[in-house]
């Protein structure tokens, strides 16, 4: 079978592109071909079709979205969020002529609407076409009090996500899956993040064994890794508290993920509190991607799985979380992990019994003396460790990601 993934961008290292990176390789596994359309591909992603008036950060998408989210709302608006929609379905309709997609597979383009022109392109495309389509949601757009106030409701109500006989929806957890249903009476399974526990984490080779001399560390320094994007719900601001309370001056925090998202504001506070702190902060977005690369200049760019294999603890203080690529992660390679009990967590992920630090939107006492204990007890480290990877092998791997995406295809026929 023919699936097409549609999206804003599926390129680098954010939550959207790993989760269908993985999924990529599920369906793969399974028997069928995929291809992409979106915004912004990486060059050795799946074959596809890659249009750039799709991605959020398009000049007109942006200007659309700005206005519809924080004003002012012109005359004209929603006369170009429908203009722009006919030819995104233009696109569309190559996309799934060229690759003769038999299964549409949005990935987060019909739950928030960072594309508003996007979202209704595909909602009209599909129940046209009533093609088969699973709708991913990743992030729903009532999730996001930036998102509250809107000049579309009634854009937002039919195509965020639509309800058409032909789309089965997916989601990443269950308080998700309960709000889609009070909400709009629309029914979804959930699929939580997964990761390929089946297979042994690798081990540092020669090509990143220079890593940690890259960012200016020395050989007693601890690596304190923040892999996510630098966006105000990350709360990064938890982990630089984390480091001061430390204390300890080999201590080093990395942000391994870009800032830009929603604006360079965030980590130019960060950066500021860091100082003040006396918290060293590096910021290596730049050196850091989807896939290792070496330069003309002999600078290489590691992949974030290098990060990992090199870091001595990791902090994920995130206040809302879709689910926690991150996290699971963290766990694949063994690390202790510093976590703030973000509502998905704990509703999907803190009951399963997990062993990490845990705080609840403040750094505590009991919760740097945890972190001492972790990153001086290597066995205490090992107990902890060896635990979360068992109990996420059992919950979040790749096979429990195959029944559930078995089971959907098996429902479009």
């Amino acid at each position: 079978m023919n699936i097409g993934f549609v999206s804003t961008r599926l390129a680098g290292t954010d939550g959207v592109s790993l989760e269908t990176a993985k999924l990529t390789a599920i369906l793969t596994r399974m028997g069928h071909q995929v291809f992409y359309c979106a915004g912004k591909l990486d060059p050795e992603g799946p074959p596809g079709l890659l249009a750039p008036e799709m991605h959020f950060a398009h000049p007109r998408a942006r200007r659309i979205h700005d206005e519809a989210f924080a004003g002012p709302t012109p005359d004209d608006l929603r006369e170009r969020v429908y203009g722009m929609a006919a030819e995104l379905r233009e696109i569309l309709t190559t996309f799934v002529d060229r690759f003769s997609i038999e299964v549409l597979f949005p990935q987060n383009a019909l739950a928030i609407p960072m594309h508003l022109p996007l979202g209704v392109a595909l909602t009209e495309f599909i129940a046209e076409t009533h093609i088969p389509t699973i709708a991913h949601h990743h992030d729903l757009y009532w999730e996001r009090p930036r998102l509250a106030t809107t000049a579309v409701p009634d854009i937002l109500e039919r195509c965020f996500p639509p309800d058409l006989p032909s789309v089965r929806h997916l989601v990443i957890n269950s308080l998700a899956q309960a709000a889609l249903w009070r909400r709009r009476g629309i029914s979804a399974r959930v699929l939580p993040n997964v990761f390929d526990f089946e297979t042994p984490p690798p081990t540092p080779d020669p090509f990143s064994a220079d890593l940690r001399g890259a960012m200016g560390l020395d050989p007693d320094d601890r690596l304190i890794l923040q892999p996510t994007r630098v966006v105000p719900r990350k709360g990064i601001e938890l982990s630089i508290e984390l480091l001061r309370r430390l204390g300890d001056p080999r201590c080093r925090l990395l942000i391994t993920h870009p800032a830009g998202d929603e604006g360079m504001g965030y980590l130019h506070r960060l950066q500021d509190l860091a100082d003040r702190s006396g918290v060293d902060l590096r910021y290596v977005a730049d050196r850091f991607g989807p896939a290792r690369r070496m330069a003309s200049d002999g600078v290489k760019t590691y992949n974030l799985w290098d990060a990992y294999l090199h870091a001595d603890f990791v902090t994920y203080p995130s206040l809302i979380e879709g689910f926690g690529n991150a996290l699971l992660e963290s766990i694949y390679f063994h690390l202790p992990v510093l976590v703030n009990r973000y509502p998905v967590y704990t509703a999907d992920i803190g009951p399963l019994g997990f062993d990490f630090v845990e705080i609840e939107g403040a750094i505590t006492d009991e919760a740097v003396a945890h972190v001492r204990h972790l990153l001086d007890d290597a066995d205490r480290r090992r107990e902890a460790t060896e635990r979360n990877f068992a109990l996420a092998r059992e919950h979040f791997s790749y096979a429990v990601a195959e029944r559930c995406l078995r089971e959907v295809l098996r429902s479009l026929r």
